[in-house]
């Protein structure tokens, strides 16, 4: 009889309606080829709890915002926890997948990041600017986001959002990684569409800006998404650090470079689980 193969429950909303991308393609492209190795089965996240329990392991991908279901991830998130469940990307990440405070923390620790606040006695900090940027602490996908003056940031409720400059950049860039290991980076040349991507040639410097932050977070296994900025004057500033379903547009990737970040997908998948690749 043939060896049993892992068995993973995948975790996608398919007709989640995103803004420049199609949610459902990537997800049906990723499942084909983990099938190739693995026992996959797909699921809507409302559904992971209900299942999980007969899997090897939780796949979450192109999920949507929690935001749109925090009872419900909450709930999974406690009970994959508690329950030794192996989640992908794994639950001990630091950043978006708990939330905007790492924007805060980092910020505070002189990382190359935006300038964040959450305090109204803390809006000196900010850097003037035309407008600022306020968005939820649990927010994603830009849902609830909002640009006010200056002579608004007195008149906000600080208990649940983030305040920062708004930042005029030359474009915004993003690195992709498995496990901590880069795999490629793609740019939106104009800043008015985020997701009309490009390939982006990775300097060593950005390499090195862009390691740092997947080296502070606590994920061995998964992937990880920086999305930065470049401004005016050259230097890159943390947009985004998303670890718990980053889009990772690999329709907009060379066949190589896909086929490499499937087959580095693969081997993560069996180091979550402690098994060897199939041969």
């Amino acid at each position: 009889m043939p060896t049993a193969q892992p068995r993973l429950l995948y975790v996608s909303d398919l007709a989640y309606q995103a803004r420049g991308r199609r949610y459902c393609d990537e997800d049906i492209f990723l499942t084909s080829r983990l099938r190739e190795e693995f026992d996959v089965a797909l699921c809507h996240p409302l559904d992971a709890v209900a299942l999980m329990g007969a899997f090897d392991a939780v796949v979450v991908r192109n999920s949507g915002p929690v935001l749109n279901y925090q009872a419900t991830y909450d709930d999974f998130r406690d009970r994959a926890l508690s329950g030794g469940v192996r989640v992908y990307s794994q639950l001990t990440g630091k950043a978006d997948m708990v939330g905007k405070q790492y924007l805060l923390d980092l910020s505070a620790a002189g990382y190359p990041v935006i300038p964040t606040i959450d305090r109204p006695r803390d809006v000196g900090r900010l850097p003037e600017s035309d407008e600022y940027v306020v968005k939820p602490k649990l927010g994603a996908d830009s849902i609830g986001l909002e640009f006010v003056p200056r002579d608004r940031l007195g008149d906000l409720t600080y208990d649940d959002v983030l305040v920062q400059p708004r930042v005029r950049f030359r474009y915004e860039v993003s690195f992709y990684f498995i496990d901590r290991v880069f795999q490629y980076a793609l740019h939106a040349p104009r800043p008015d569409r985020r997701w009309d991507l490009e390939p982006y040639e990775a300097t060593a410097p950005d390499l090195v800006f862009a390691q740092r932050f997947v080296d502070w977070n606590d994920i061995e296994h998964g992937i990880q998404r920086v999305d930065a900025c470049r401004t005016p004057d050259g230097e890159l500033l943390l947009v985004e650090l998303e670890d718990l379903n980053p889009y990772l547009s690999l329709d907009l990737v060379a066949p190589e470079t896909r086929d490499a970040f499937v087959a580095n997908m693969k081997t993560s998948l069996y180091g979550l689980l402690g098994a060897a690749p199939a041969s």
